[in-house]
């Protein structure tokens, strides 16, 4: 299927979705909150502006090319996150956003250097974007820039200023940004389709609003502890891209034209007198960008083209960042294609390169991990990651090795290092996932099906959830019937009765016009 094909269902979506919303009967917000005069967004509350993320996002999280790599969300929380308080203290980030937006990241598996924002707290990350960037600096500068205009509601503003065309007018430009991409064509076509009659239809937002999402965040880079140069060379980046005729693989400079005045203006932000210098990139950051790009492509030929790099190209007078990235591409590659004695070599000589650099060394042990753990060895994935679980990457894969060990004791285990952890984190969608493969392997029915209703639930699909809920009121029938079901089992029924009728009350209000 073909992305604009994928891409329609989403139109119609987002149509319903913004057709619904309307100035009339919507309470405007407090003076306090108000932005900057470009349109103060009073037309679309922030609860309409979750909600119509949410309808992108339903259709978003089916696509083949939406991933969650534990290991690269992790270090992209290590971005966002910062820069998300430093909004807050910047008071960019209204404490009536903060507690209804959804602040998520994912991960688009696609080889284009692009990420996207959409309303409602809502981030997206091309593989293509981390591998070509740098250091972390370039990459947040990025996303600092997208969670400025999402902060200040850019979207909802553009409804105030175009009124009823909006809703085609803001369908038009994130399908086209999506589809840009993959498909320039298609791209042109969904834009040109969805701002047909309104005279200002564009995929770009306003110049006014670019240059408000560089200065808000250039500064919330800055506060947020990031080397400011890196905004400017993420800059330097795009404008030679433009020069050398872009070829789709940015679509970023078509959803953000670059002008000298927008260059310039991050250059003097620099400080007169300052000269321009690359941040260096930091071992870490190579290796991320080395598994971004062997994500970004399963076919034999391109991983057979990493392998060879490693073996033609490797040499120790390399910086020790270029050595680590080729050594982390060429284990996965290797891992691929099932070459268990070349990927454990690689990994080695990896662990030793960077045993005095600790984020450096984290990343080579959660690499072991997921070696071993692709080489269908459990055991030695475990033992890479050692006892202490202590970030997501790290509940994830020990998680996946524990069920891949097919033990009872090992699933036990499982079962309750992501009960605990979902207590913290209950929108996560993975973890919920492996709960329940967790909780069908200790026997426990009713539990699994409940939680692959959550994870139905975290991923906007009310109407999978109701179905697995359902599923499980039969069981519990049954069991009942049998003689089967226990106490515990009962107070599961209940709790499984009373979310089957919330999620119900839920699917009925979202049915309702607004």
């Amino acid at each position: 299927m073909t992305s604009l094909t994928r891409l329609r269902p989403l139109a119609l979506s987002l149509a319903l979705a913004l057709g619904a919303v309307s100035p009339l009967g919507l309470q405007a917000q407090s003076s306090a909150g108000r932005l900057p005069n470009i349109g103060d967004g009073n037309g679309m509350s922030v609860q309409q502006e979750r909600r119509l993320g949410e309808s992108i996002m339903r259709q978003l999280v089916t696509d083949a090319d939406y991933m969650d790599d534990p290991v690269l969300m992790d270090y992209l929380q290590t971005i966002w996150q910062p820069l998300r308080e430093s909004a807050m203290q910047l008071g960019n980030l209204q404490p009536e956003q903060d507690e209804v937006f959804a602040w998520d990241v994912f991960l688009i598996r696609d080889k284009s250097v692009n990420a996207f924002a959409l309303p409602g707290g809502f981030m997206g990350v091309h593989l293509g974007l981390i591998a070509v960037v740098s250091s972390r600096d370039e990459l947040a500068s990025v996303m600092a820039h997208e969670l400025s205009h999402v902060t200040q509601r850019h979207i909802a503003r553009m409804q105030d200023q175009q009124g009823r065309s909006t809703p085609f007018l803001i369908a038009g430009m994130i399908l086209g940004v999506l589809a840009a991409s993959r498909s320039p064509d298609a791209a042109t076509a969904m834009i040109m389709g969805g701002t047909a009659g309104s005279a200002q239809g564009q995929l770009n937002f306003s110049r006014d609003m670019e240059r408000e999402a560089d200065r808000l965040g250039f500064n919330v880079h800055a506060q947020a502890g990031f080397d400011s140069q890196g905004f400017v060379g993420m800059f330097q980046k795009l404008q030679q891209a433009a020069r050398l005729s872009d070829n789709g693989n940015y679509p970023y400079l078509r959803s953000h034209p670059l002008t000298t005045e927008r260059i310039g203006d991050m250059q003097a932000r620099l400080g007169l007198g300052r000269t321009f210098a690359p941040v260096e990139t930091s071992t870490e950051h190579a290796m991320m960008a080395a598994r971004a790009r062997s994500l970004m492509s399963p076919f034999v030929d391109d991983q057979q083209k990493i392998a060879d790099t490693l073996e033609k190209d490797f040499s120790p007078e390399l910086p020790v960042a270029k050595r680590a990235a080729m050594l982390y591409a060429g284990v996965m590659a290797y891992t691929l294609q099932r070459r268990a004695a070349p990927a454990r070599e690689a990994l080695n000589t990896l662990l030793q390169l960077v045993r005095e650099d600790p984020a450096g060394l984290r990343a080579a042990q959660l690499l072991a991990a997921d070696t071993e753990r692709h080489l269908n060895n459990p055991e030695q994935c475990l033992q890479a990651l050692g006892p202490k679980v202590i970030d997501r990457a790290r509940v994830i894969l020990q998680t996946q090795c524990r069920l891949d060990a097919k033990q009872m004791a090992l699933a036990n285990q499982a079962s309750e290092t992501l009960q605990l952890w979902l207590a913290q984190h209950p929108k996560d969608a993975l973890a919920w996932d492996l709960s329940a493969q967790a909780l069908a392997q200790t026997g426990e029915r009713l539990r699994s099906l409940r939680a692959d209703a959550e994870f139905h639930v975290v991923r906007w699909d009310e109407v999978g959830a109701i179905d697995r809920l359902r599923a499980a009121q039969d069981l519990a029938k049954q069991l009942s019937k049998d003689g089967k079901l226990d106490r515990a089992g009962q107070m599961e029924a209940s709790i499984i009765d009373s979310r089957l009728r919330s999620l119900e009350r839920v699917r009925r209000d979202l049915l309702q016009p607004q």
